[in-house]
């Protein structure tokens, strides 16, 4: 957290929090969302300054609830997760790296949605890949051994329980993939999508 923020937090401890103004789109993109753009459900615009994207990366967190924000001076300014609390993209150095621009490490577990999107478990952190970055991924999963092929894919998806173990390989490191459904991940996660005031 900056330290501009911690001294405002201090300063001013009682300021009501905003809640639906900010959100984070699956791809890792921070969007404004005004009082239309939440009325029509729509993503809102994407933020493009880079110093507030920065801002914004340094200070964000959770609460003990699992609702996500971004601490704006005195103000939590709570965000709508379009996916996950984190995405992740390939960064051909670090290997995968999330929206905040810190490296994914010490990754657990993956797990394969019904939809095919890729998520990545590290402690504290569930991170679904980028669906720009996700072909390169999708290499990395094996069948029996071999480069899982489309089809082999969307039979596993379809029927998770009845198919072959499916299997994430990166760096030496091998780790069975399990299913979950898109709307169990908050849930499963223990975080809250669009938190919103009591």
């Amino acid at each position: 957290m900056d330290q501009v923020v911690a001294q405002a937090m201090q300063k001013w401890p009682n300021v009501p929090h905003c809640h639906g103004w900010l959100g984070l789109d699956a791809r890792g993109a921070w969007r404004m969302r005004d009082e239309q753009t939440q009325r029509q459900n729509l993503p809102g615009d994407k933020i493009m300054h880079t110093a507030l994207v920065g801002f914004i990366n340094r200070n964000y967190s959770a609460d003990e609830q699992g609702c996500w924000y971004f601490q704006n001076g005195p103000q939590r300014v709570y965000v709508d997760l379009e996916l996950t609390p984190y995405i992740a993209h390939t960064d051909p150095v670090q290997g995968f790296v999330l929206q905040t621009g810190e490296p994914m490490t010490a990754i657990e577990s993956v797990m394969l949605t019904e939809q095919g999107r890729l998520l990545l478990i590290a402690p504290n952190q569930v991170a679904a890949i980028d669906d720009r970055d996700l072909a390169q991924c999708l290499a990395d999963l094996r069948i029996d051994g071999k480069i899982a092929s489309d089809e082999a894919l969307l039979e596993w998806m379809a029927n998770p329980s009845k198919s072959q173990i499916l299997t994430w390989q990166k760096t030496g490191v091998v780790l069975t993939v399990s299913h979950i459904a898109t709307e169990n991940i908050p849930t499963h996660f223990g975080f809250i999508q669009k938190p919103r005031q009591a």
